[in-house]
């Protein structure tokens, strides 16, 4: 059996077996309500752009809030840098990098849909000054992917409000 043949066969295999056990890539959640608006992030913030591109798949993001049937409030949007580890010559070795979250959900009415929530992420990265460019790229990256973590676990959350019509 040639190469290719092989190949083509385990890759035919390998589909078949994530097909018969269920697997499926995660979409988005349906939403249980169409307008939304988010309030209190920054202008220009990267997490607010990812979110509300996230969103507009499920839901209409309008905004102002008078408009929509749930306001998603930022209460902090932030992402924070700190050293880990340096050398005794204070140069640094290791970075912690932090995306932090803290929101609430409720009704353009006032009343509570989700309380006052924290979601925090940590990655931590090796540095050296000899790799700095490859280093912030991999910073730029690991960031990246923490904020579309976050993206992804806000849109659970929102999936699972219970939203009384009346």
């Amino acid at each position: 059996m040639s190469m290719r043949a092989r190949r083509t066969l385990l890759l035919t295999m390998g589909g078949g077996l994530l097909a018969s056990c269920g697997f499926e890539l995660r979409g988005t959640p349906e939403l249980p309500f169409s307008r939304i608006a988010l309030d209190g992030f920054a202008t220009r913030s990267p997490l607010a752009e990812e979110l509300r591109r996230a969103l507009a798949q499920a839901a209409e993001v309008v905004p102002a809030s008078d408009r929509a049937q749930v306001v998603l409030h930022a209460l902090t949007d932030a992402r924070e840098r700190g050293v880990v580890a340096s050398t005794a010559d204070g140069q640094v070795r290791e970075l912690q990098l932090r995306v932090r979250l803290t929101f609430r959900l409720s009704t353009p009415a006032g009343a509570e849909l989700i309380p006052q929530t924290e979601l925090l992420l940590t990655r931590d990265m090796s540095y050296s000054e000899s790799l700095a460019l490859a280093k912030e790229y991999e910073e730029v990256q690991l960031y990246r992917a923490m904020q579309s973590d976050i993206v992804s676990q806000v849109l659970r959350r929102l999936a699972r409000v219970k939203i009384t019509r009346g």
